[in-house]
C-alpha cells in the first residue's frame, strides 16, 4: 500500500535527479545551449516541450542523467503539471532544478495511486520520491492526497464488499482515530425516525440493511457544519429497474458518501475550528417482494409526504431525511455530495460537479476556491419556476420531475425542501468517476469537488490560512 508521506520529502540536499521545467517557447534557446550529444538524444526522443512531455538528458557519467519536462507555465504550476512524470519516471528521488513544487506536488502523489485490492500490478514501478523546499505544505498535501485516495478506494470497491456496514466501518475508523462520536440508526428506529431511508433499503438482504450513520467531532461551541453524503451502495433502480448498461457502474452510487467521509477527514486533519456533523444515509436500492413501489406515498422525517413517481430516484429520498436531521442541529452551513442525476452529466459532463446553492456569496466563493485548487465546479440554477414539475395530486411532492426536463435542477429543488429556511446550503451533484485516464487521475473512482469544498471551508473558518 502506498504511503504518500514517503513520496514527498523535505529537500535537505540528499541525492536526487534533477527535473528541468521549460515552456515550449523556451525550447529553442535551451536546445541550442546543450552539447551536441544531448541535442542528438533529445531530437531522438522527439521532445517538443509540450505539457506532459519529458525527455531524459544524459550527464557526464555513465549512470548520470536528468529530466527535462514541458509545462504550460513554469512559474504557475497547476496540480497536475508533474503527474505524468510521476507515472513515467523510474523509481528514485527527484527535485526541480529551480522553483517550488507548489500545487504540483499533489499530482505527483495522486499519480502513484493504485487500486490493488483484487489484483496486484505486476508491472508496477517502485516509489518516485519528490523533494521539495516547500516544507510547510508537505503535511497538507499528503492529507489531500490521502483523502483523494480514500474516495477512489471506496468508490472502486465492488458493492459486495462496500455495503452499508462497510461505510459504517469507515466512519467508525475515522472517529476512533480522532475522537469523534458515532451514532447509527437502523431497524425499527430507522423505520420510525427516517422512513424514506428505510423505504429505499428495506428490500435488501439483512447484511445490507439500511441505516443512517452520524459522526460528530470538534468543539460543541464552534460554528456547526453538516456534511451529508448519499450512500446508495448499489442502485438497481428498484422496481423501475435500470437496464444492464445503466446498472454497470452503480457500485459508485455511494460516491457522495465517499466524498463526505473524505471531507470529514480533511476537516479533522486540518483541525478546522468547527463542530462537524457528518451524516451518511446508506442503503441498497434492491428489488424484492417488499420493495417500495411506484405510486407509493412515503412520509418523510420532516413530515412532508412524497409520492413515488420513480423508484430509481431514490437518492433524493435518503438525502431528504438526512438533510432534515442535519437541520435539527441548527448548522450555519450544510454541504451535501451525491451521485444524484444523469441529467447533471448530460449538462456538464463527467469532470464538473453540478453545483447548486441558496447563497450567492457561497456560489462565488466556491467557484474561486475550485479554480484555485484545480478542482472546478459549475453552478446550475435553483430555478423556482420548476417546482411545479414536482407537484403531486395526492401528496406534498413527487420524487420524479415530470416531462424529462431539467432533471438535475428538479432534484436539487426536491432537496431544498428539506433544508431549513435561512440555512446556507451547497449541493454537489458529482459523478465520482473518471471514464478515461488523465495524468495523475486514473480511470475509475475519483474525487470531484472535494478539494474545492475543503478550500472553501478553510477560507471560511480558518483565518490562519
Amino acid at each position: 500500500m502506498i504511503e504518500f508521506a514517503d513520496l514527498l520529502k523535505a529537500d535537505n540536499g540528499q541525492p536526487a535527479r534533477s527535473i528541468q521545467l521549460i515552456e515550449a517557447a523556451e525550447l529553442d534557446a535551451w536546445f541550442t545551449a546543450q552539447p551536441e550529444r544531448v541535442r542528438a538524444l533529445i531530437s531522438a526522443q522527439k521532445f517538443r516541450a509540450k505539457p506532459n512531455e519529458h525527455a531524459i538528458v544524459p550527464g557526464e557519467g555513465q549512470s548520470d542523467w536528468s529530466v527535462v519536462a514541458g509545462v504550460a507555465k513554469r512559474d504557475a504550476l497547476g496540480s497536475w503539471c508533474l503527474a505524468r512524470l510521476a507515472e513515467s519516471l523510474p523509481e528514485g528521488s527527484y527535485r526541480l532544478a529551480e522553483g517550488s513544487t507548489g500545487a504540483a506536488a499533489l499530482g505527483w502523489l495522486a499519480a502513484q495511486y493504485r487500486f490493488e485490492r483484487y489484483r496486484k500490478d505486476e508491472g508496477a514501478v517502485g516509489p518516485r520520491v519528490l523533494l521539495t523546499s516547500d516544507v510547510a505544505r508537505i503535511e497538507t498535501i499528503v492529507q489531500q492526497a490521502e483523502a483523494v485516495a480514500l474516495v477512489r478506494d471506496l468508490v472502486n470497491t465492488p458493492a459486495a464488499d462496500m455495503g452499508p456496514q462497510d461505510l459504517e466501518d469507515a466512519v467508525r475508523q475515522l472517529a476512533q482515530a480522532h475522537g469523534g462520536e458515532v451514532q447509527v440508526t437502523r431497524g425499527d428506529a430507522l423505520e420510525q425516525g427516517f422512513p424514506m431511508i428505510h423505504a429505499v433499503g428495506k428490500a435488501a438482504d439483512k447484511s445490507f440493511a439500511p441505516r443512517l450513520i452520524e459522526m460528530s467531532w470538534g468543539d460543541p461551541s464552534a460554528p456547526r457544519v453538516a456534511v451529508v453524503g448519499k450512500g446508495i451502495c448499489f442502485d438497481s433502480g428498484g422496481l423501475d429497474i435500470k437496464p444492464s448498461s445503466g446498472m454497470r457502474l452503480m457500485k459508485k452510487d455511494m460516491g457522495g458518501a465517499a466524498h463526505a467521509i473524505a471531507l470529514a477527514r480533511l476537516i479533522i486533519g486540518a483541525r478546522l475550528p468547527v463542530r462537524l456533523h457528518l451524516l451518511v444515509p446508506t442503503a441498497e436500492n434492491a428489488i424484492g417482494g417488499n420493495a417500495f413501489r411506484p405510486g407509493d406515498i412515503l412520509r418523510s422525517r420532516q413530515g412532508l409526504t412524497v409520492e413515488i413517481g420513480n423508484t430509481d430516484a431514490e437518492g433524493r429520498l435518503v438525502l431528504g431525511d438526512a438533510l432534515t436531521r442535519a437541520g435539527e442541529e441548527k448548522p450555519e452551513l450544510i454541504v451535501d455530495f451525491a451521485t444524484l442525476t444523469g441529467a447533471a452529466r448530460v449538462a456538464v459532463g463527467p469532470d464538473l460537479p453540478a453545483l447548486f446553492t441558496n447563497d450567492e456569496t457561497l456560489a462565488s466563493d466556491i467557484a474561486a476556491a475550485g479554480t484555485a485548487v484545480d478542482d472546478p465546479t459549475w453552478r446550475l440554477p435553483l430555478w423556482d419556476g420548476y417546482y411545479d414539475m414536482l407537484k403531486s395530486d395526492i401528496a406534498d411532492l413527487n420524487n420524479a420531475g415530470e416531462g424529462g426536463f431539467a432533471g438535475a435542477v428538479t432534484a436539487a429543488l426536491f432537496l431544498q425542501r428539506f433544508v431549513p429556511d435561512g440555512t446556507a446550503w451547497i449541493h454537489l451533484d458529482t459523478f465520482a468517476w473518471r471514464p478515461a485516464a488523465r495524468p495523475g487521475r486514473p480511470k475509475g473512482g475519483e474525487a470531484l469537488g472535494l478539494r474545492a469544498v475543503f478550500r472553501l471551508l478553510q477560507q471560511r473558518y480558518d483565518s490562519a490560512r
